[in-house]
């Protein structure tokens, strides 16, 4: 009943598209103002793994290890992905996984949101929330995971370009561009 009907004419979606990136590239921001520009739902895999665990992402890390987390994010984005045409949101680490890869090549199309090490700095530096930042210099870190991370990201179907950073309405279009080029919408 809460699942919105396009209106006729408007874009339509013919599978799920993965929102995948660094922390802080905006995948759950510009996922859910895309979703809504596009009138379908919109799921978030840290969101889902939470609310299942009871528990926030930084408590399933502290109890659980980070090798633990990534085998129930794989099982949890297969059950998003089955859900059908949507919109996405991952955590940083799920498209670094070959079986996530091609679980999301299967079902769905794959979008890197690209930002570069300062932007995704200067949205994250402020948020505990961050399990992998919580080092001696979490800057560090972060550049560090980005220059490892993204040979993976490359790997995706379609690239957006965050730079220059702009307002997330104008991202929304920047991803409806390259979603219509590439065929994923109708």
């Amino acid at each position: 009943m809460g699942d919105k009907m396009p209106d006729e004419g408007a874009l339509r979606l013919n599978r799920p598209v993965v929102l995948v990136g660094m922390m802080g590239c905006g995948k759950t921001a510009v996922g859910t103002a895309l979703a809504e520009r596009l009138g379908v739902p919109f799921r978030d895999t840290d969101a889902a793994m939470a609310e299942a665990a009871r528990m926030t992402i930084p408590e399933i890390f502290a109890r659980d290890g980070e090798a633990f987390f990534r085998a129930r994010e794989t099982e949890v984005l297969a059950r998003l992905l089955a859900e059908g045409p949507g919109v996405l949101s991952t955590g940083g680490g799920a498209f670094l996984r070959p079986e996530n890869r091609a679980a999301i090549a299967e079902a769905g199309v794959s979008v890197w949101l690209k930002a570069d090490a300062e932007l995704l700095w200067s949205r994250v530096r402020h948020k505990s929330t961050r399990p992998l930042l919580l080092t001696d210099d979490p800057k560090a870190t972060l550049t560090e995971l980005l220059a490892e991370r993204t040979p993976s990201y490359a790997a995706a179907e379609l690239v957006v370009d965050s730079a220059p950073p702009v307002p997330i309405p104008e991202m929304v279009e920047r991803v409806v561009r390259v979603l219509s080029d590439g065929g994923v919408l109708a």
